[in-house]
């Protein structure tokens, strides 16, 4: 069953061959995994291989190790993705929705540039800009609210920029370097925490009539061309009891 296309080890084709059952919820919380006997064989891998691929999902805790029964999908919601990993993952996959993600309530508008928004695109205060706007939903509920600003001569090279609807032709970075012939080359990621607040409340579709407290996730991203000119900023606010994890490889 292992991908030749798949570089990954083979522990990790497996975990997140898994990973994606049970985030999109194909495998229901309650139900077994194949036992690591079963999974070697399946995946034609040593037994030593299959359990490090449960090992990696206990460890994400996506599922549990219950002595004498065998392993268990928990109930939990997946972490809060952010405008740097969707980008990443439709590099990589061509999709860039996590594993059983959807988006929907996408809006465009050409508004004056917030305070904030001017500095992160290294434009005048009250310039015009694009404001892109959607929700990433799985069956939990919002993963994040994401809005994404452009200045707004991008949107007279690309006028699906102001519609409100999903682009068409690839994300709106291949777009503006196809329009404009300079390529993406850096990006630039913060992430922080707030308290919520009534506008944050407001996007993330929270009761009005039960105020809701506490912190909410505030990640960002600025995508600059070859010529160091930012063409996006993106802000990324995580839906109620969403973490953010990124995972990379430790090479010794």
């Amino acid at each position: 069953m292992p991908d030749q296309a798949d570089n990954r080890a083979p522990y990790a084709q497996i975990a997140a061959h898994y990973t994606k059952l049970i985030t999109s919820g194909d495998l229901q919380p309650g139900s077994l995994l194949p036992s690591i006997k079963t999974l070697a064989q399946e995946w034609k891998v040593s037994t030593a291989t299959a359990e490090k691929a449960l090992r990696k999902l206990r460890t994400e805790g996506l599922v549990r190790g219950i002595h004498g029964i065998g392993t268990e999908v928990l109930d939990r919601p997946s972490p809060m993705s952010s405008g740097s990993q969707r980008q990443d993952r439709g590099r990589h996959s061509g999709s860039s929705w996590g594993a059983g993600e959807r988006s929907d309530s996408h809006q465009a508008a050409v508004v004056p540039a917030p305070t904030q928004v001017a500095q992160a695109l290294d434009i005048p205060p009250g310039s015009e800009v694009i404001r892109r706007s959607r929700v990433y939903r799985d069956r939990h509920g919002i993963v994040a609210h994401s809005t994404s600003w452009f200045p707004a001569r991008y949107g007279q090279m690309i006028p699906e920029l102001a519609e409100g609807k999903r682009l068409s032709g690839g994300t709106s970075l291949e777009l503006i370097a196809r329009a404009t012939g300079r390529p993406i080359t850096h990006r630039i990621d913060t992430a922080s925490a707030r308290l919520l607040t009534p506008e944050d409340a407001r996007l993330l579709e929270l009761d009005p009539v039960k105020p809701a407290t506490g912190a909410v996730v505030v990640m960002t991203a600025k995508f600059v061309d070859s010529e160091s000119n930012v063409v996006e900023y993106g802000v990324d606010l995580g839906g109620p009891g969403r973490t953010w994890r990124t995972e990379s490889e430790v090479t010794q």
